[in-house]
């Protein structure tokens, strides 16, 4: 049976390996519009459940200004990044007129009496700072880029095992033909009955 369709407007015939390659090609154009817009999808998410929380943290977090009654020193930071970093003692008062007293990060090369700016939580324990608009956008960059990958390498990993199928059913195909054609074309005589 021929495979091949008859072109319209002029075009060349297609075999039925051509199609299935430009669907596969299509297919994967689809699946990038797809990544983008789950990459976008998740990226959006991420910012505005990154930015709630943020808010909520913000509510419970404090900035007030501390002085250093000890000199500086270093410490190693948590694993894995073992990051030096200069702490220092200090005391601060929060809520008003509730002292506290205790070590505190400070910038390098502050000196004892000098005043620096501390996180504290309600009840006026040193805490970290609220996360930042900086910090909310590169996660939210990295969870959508996450996701837009992981659309694109499962596509992709299926476009190109349909393309090898396709490759490989043409081989045969073209083989069986190469059968038929190559004696008629090379004028060599297939052995048979009474050859000799």
């Amino acid at each position: 049976m021929d495979d091949r369709t008859t072109g319209a407007g002029g075009k060349p015939p297609l075999r039925s390996a051509d199609r299935a390659r430009m669907w596969l090609r299509r297919v994967f154009a689809a699946a990038c519009l797809i990544a983008a817009v789950c990459g976008a999808a998740a990226g959006y998410a991420s910012w505005a459940d990154g930015t709630r929380a943020a808010e909520a943290v913000a509510r419970k977090r404090h900035a007030v200004t501390a002085t250093t009654v000890g000199t500086t020193g270093y410490r190693s930071g948590d694993w894995p990044s073992d990051r030096t970093s200069t702490a220092a003692s200090a005391t601060w008062q929060y809520p008003p007129g509730r002292a506290h007293t205790g070590t505190v990060p400070v910038p390098p090369g502050t000196r004892k009496g000098d005043a620096v700016r501390v996180w504290v939580d309600d009840r006026g324990a040193v805490a970290s700072a609220p996360p930042g608009t900086a910090e909310l956008a590169l996660e939210a960059f990295l969870l959508g880029a996450a996701a837009a990958t992981g659309v694109l390498l499962v596509s992709g990993a299926l476009v190109r095992v349909g393309l090898r199928a396709v490759d490989a059913r043409s081989a045969r195909a073209w083989e069986a033909e190469w059968e038929d054609v190559e004696p008629l074309w090379s004028g060599r005589l297939r052995p048979g009955p009474g050859d000799g």
